[in-house]
């Protein structure tokens, strides 16, 4: 079952004194499945947030149409099966967070003795137990965006829709909206999610789509856009002499990098690794680590960026700089 579909979903804007028309989202076609942790992906200002409210019905198209679990964004029905986090959402900072959420709780119609339990449980979830009758106006951003994830989540829905959930918060904080991300998960509903953060896209997301000056240029599932090819494959080792270190910084296809005693460089291939190791042992050295490395989310997305956004710079391909 598709939960959300675009089709040709296009945003103008006009802007400036002589109103200028603005296109910042061209022609979407996306596809999100039941059950799946969807990150969409982009650099700001690529139309990430126009999307979100687009599909949340808080902005209308210039062009296309969208539907949310089969029914179009502008059904008012679908509201009630669907949670959001907006990028800045505002808060009535004079409400405890345990009234912030019984209001959202009435505003969905929740009885009186379900919303208390939701309160109490979702207030754990997002660890809040201890300051939910403390006013907003007192919270740290951190707890703010901990209760507003909480606010996605009263009416228990079918589809929960979250802009940019990690910001704000800890290394403590992200891992636990990732486990309550993957929590949803398990429970069979389905995760649209933006974020600057990827490498918490990477540990999380079912599929990925990159966006750029308001086109979608990449979707797909991580082990599709990333591939198994490797990129290096990087050597620690110590016990190299001056000799030893100039040979190996001829193979290396970036500058050795020295922690302590450890050297660490990298070869191009799987060969060469091979052929490099072989020499270490004869020159008497102690290989501590032999490491693929592949190509990771955030190296492919700031490639794509850089090959489709004018003035900026990719980052140079890796290469071999020629063994002896």
């Amino acid at each position: 079952m598709l939960v959300v579909k675009t089709e040709g979903l296009t945003k103008e804007f006009r802007t400036g004194f002589w109103r200028t028309r603005v296109r910042v989202l061209h022609d979407l076609n996306l596809e999100v499945r039941q059950g799946e942790i969807f990150g969409y992906l982009g650099p700001n200002g690529a139309g990430k947030t126009t999307t979100m409210n687009l599909l949340m019905g808080l902005i209308y198209p210039t062009a296309g149409r969208a539907w949310i679990l089969g029914r179009d964004v502008s059904d008012v029905a679908v509201k009630a099966a669907v949670g959001f986090l907006p990028e800045n959402p505002y808060f009535y900072t004079y409400l405890t967070g345990w009234e912030f959420l019984n209001f959202y709780g009435q505003l969905f119609g929740i009885p009186s003795g379900e919303r208390r339990r939701r309160i109490e449980e979702l207030l754990h979830l997002v660890g809040l137990s201890d300051a939910g009758k403390l006013q907003l106006r007192k919270y740290s951003k951190g707890m703010l965006q901990r209760i507003g994830l909480a606010q996605a989540l009263i009416n228990d829905p079918q589809a929960v829709f979250l802009d940019e959930p990690m910001s704000g918060l800890d290394p403590v904080g992200r891992k636990e909206v990732r486990d309550l991300i993957l929590s949803l998960k398990a429970k069979g509903k389905t995760v649209f999610f933006s974020s600057h953060i990827i490498p918490d896209v990477e540990m999380i997301c079912d599929r990925v789509g990159i966006i750029v000056n308001g086109r979608l240029i990449r979707v797909g599932p991580l082990e599709e856009l990333l591939g198994s090819e490797l990129e290096s494959i990087e050597i620690s080792a110590s016990g190299l002499d001056d000799a030893a270190m100039v040979e190996m910084a001829q193979w290396s296809v970036r500058p050795p990098v020295h922690r302590g005693e450890k050297v660490f460089f990298a070869v191009g291939t799987e060969k060469e690794a091979m052929q490099v190791v072989e020499r270490l042992l004869k020159m008497g050295a102690l290989i501590h680590a032999i490491l693929p490395h592949r190509l990771t989310l955030e190296e492919h997305f700031l490639r794509e960026v850089a090959n489709r956004e004018p003035g900026r710079r990719a980052s140079p391909e890796p290469g071999r700089r020629g063994g002896p």
